[in-house]
């Protein structure tokens, strides 16, 4: 298992979002991504909470933010080496953001995350 501090993990998540194209980070809205030292279960590397973008509708104001929550302990558990920490979290955070625009875990699973 892998030692990294929080604020060095949170640097990991903000490189990971640096790296999603500007085409379609100008899109995202209403959404919080945070990094959670724990996670609620085993195994569970990232949740996304939300309404994605496709299911929005006119009824769809007021609300609280999605919430993507990239969990520290279970991508370093999982992890032998820094850079597959850094693999890890840029995998993560694309499949939780992906979840944030409507594209589900079947096709992510097909796409490598």
């Amino acid at each position: 298992m892998i030692e990294l501090s929080r604020a060095e993990f949170e640097d990991l998540v903000s490189e990971a979002l640096d790296t999603i194209p500007p085409e379609l980070t100008e899109h995202m809205r209403n959404v919080v991504i945070v990094v959670e030292d724990v996670a609620p279960q085993r195994g569970l590397l990232g949740l996304y909470q939300g309404v994605p973008l496709t299911e929005r509708g006119d009824w769809y104001a007021g609300v609280l933010p999605d919430h993507i929550s990239i969990y520290r302990d279970e991508i370093l558990r999982i992890c032998e080496t820094a850079d597959q920490v850094v693999e890890e979290v840029r995998i993560t955070v694309v499949h939780e953001i992906a979840h944030h625009f409507g594209i589900d875990d079947a096709w992510l699973h097909r796409h490598g995350y």
